[in-house]
């Protein structure tokens, strides 16, 4: 039992064991509430890494009295999935034993991977389960996301670690043998990120190479034990969200050396290019936006070439493409007026379009105004006319920023509004 490792030895046997996703499996949880009535739609669980996605669809499948089959996205290709496919078509069909197929990793199946299962989902051949860290509306092809329902996954929180931590101590057959005492477990809560499986192979780690049989858990115990396999990169753990924050910020400070420097911890540690360059392509909207529209088109193309012509050479291009937007002018304006608009909409609710802004496809349209005194841009370029609803007149979304184009976006918008906006 010992070669076995902790995490799988106190893996929950029911769903009511489950530690976390409340608001899934919980009292009145979404989830919970499907598995109760015994109906199920295909699903796609996404989250980070050692949440208990794989538990979760096996204790469904379980729970359900269902077949169940695993894939997963790695080591599995087309033939694969077709051979589970006709496999779960002898099992069951069209009642309550429709196979369960979990595949994990989904988001690294290609697209003919994933149009391989679209007529067994939508036959109810099978229910599909997958798992994924990636976002996936990313990475799932828009047919196989429209035949299922997203449940958002979260990592643990500090309560529900600790509960974690209590139970393996307390439960598990070798831990059990040692007397182990949790006398502080920030240290550890915070190594682990969230991770249930992290925290539990950290415990199991330090607990193992304990000398006495009495083992006392303390901030400055596990720093020590565990301080020196922290520093690589995980692309599957926090790190892999540490560094690409650290990433992003150093592009965002103007650093093009911290940049590279952290492009290169994630190039080196695994880290998938898709992942980085799409992140480029955000940054590029996000936090240079106008003041340099061509950064849009430089991570975009940088994301096409990553796409086309991997690695080696694809860690050339993503480096031309963090210098370049490293050492742009930045502005957070776009997403600024996005932002403050969105929450203006949710707080003003549909206001009616203003009369001349209406189209008028119909005569009877045009004869209650709709249309009515609209200007037509092309042909009067200096008529100030309104194009706010009522309420919202002279309100500003969109500030320019003090850089060279935006700076003239602003000279331009304070010369067509004649100090309508305050720019």
């Amino acid at each position: 039992m010992q070669n076995i490792p902790l995490a799988e030895r106190i893996r929950p046997k029911k769903i009511s064991d489950v530690i976390g996703q409340k608001h899934l499996i919980g009292k009145n949880g979404t989830l919970k509430n499907a598995i109760e009535n015994k109906v199920i739609p295909s699903m796609i669980l996404w989250g980070p890494p050692g949440i208990g996605k794989t538990t979760l669809s096996n204790l469904i499948a379980e729970e359900l009295e269902r077949p169940f089959y695993t894939l997963s996205a790695i080591n599995s290709g087309v033939k694969d999935v077709r051979e589970v496919i006709k496999k779960a078509s002898s099992s069951g069909l069209f009642g309550k034993d429709v196979p369960i197929l979990f595949i994990d990793e989904i988001h690294r199946f290609s697209k003919a991977q994933q149009d391989s299962l679209l007529e067994a989902v939508e036959k109810g051949i099978i229910t599909l389960i997958g798992a994924t860290t990636e976002n996936p509306s990313f990475e799932v092809i828009s047919a196989l996301l429209s035949r299922s329902q997203i449940y958002v996954l979260e990592s643990l929180s500090k309560d529900e670690l600790q509960e974690l931590l209590v139970r393996a101590i307390s439960q598990d057959e070798v831990l059990k043998k040692k007397n182990i005492k949790l006398k502080e477990t920030e240290s550890l809560i915070k190594i682990s990120g969230g991770d249930a499986r992290k925290i539990l192979n950290i415990l199991e780690l330090v607990v193992g190479s304990a000398e006495n049989k009495e083992v006392v858990i303390t901030n400055d115990f596990i720093i020590n034990k565990v301080q020196k396999n922290i520093v690589r990169y995980d692309k599957n753990g926090e790190q892999h969200y540490d560094i690409i924050s650290a990433f992003i910020k150093s592009i965002r400070g103007n650093d093009p050396n911290a940049a590279v420097y952290w492009l290169a911890r994630m190039i080196e540690g695994g880290e998938e290019l898709k992942f980085i360059a799409r992140r480029l392509v955000i940054l590029a909207s996000e936090d240079i936006g106008n003041a340099n529209p061509t950064a849009l088109v430089i991570a975009n193309n940088c994301f096409q070439a990553v796409n086309t012509i991997g690695l080696p050479e694809a860690r050339i291009t993503l480096s031309q493409a963090t210098i370049y937007l490293a050492c742009s002018a930045k502005s957070n304006s776009a997403y600024i007026a996005i932002n403050e608009a969105q929450e203006e909409v949710r707080k003003s609710g549909n206001l009616s379009v203003p009369l001349h802004l209406r189209n008028t496809p119909t005569k009877l349209m045009k004869e209650l105004g709709y249309g009515k005194d609209y200007i037509y841009s092309h042909n009067n370029p200096t008529d100030s006319q309104e194009f706010l609803p009522e309420k919202l007149i002279g309100k500003m979304f969109y500030k320019p920023k003090s850089n060279i184009k935006e700076t003239s976006f602003k000279e331009a918008l304070k010369k067509q509004w004649k100090g309508k906006y305050n720019y």
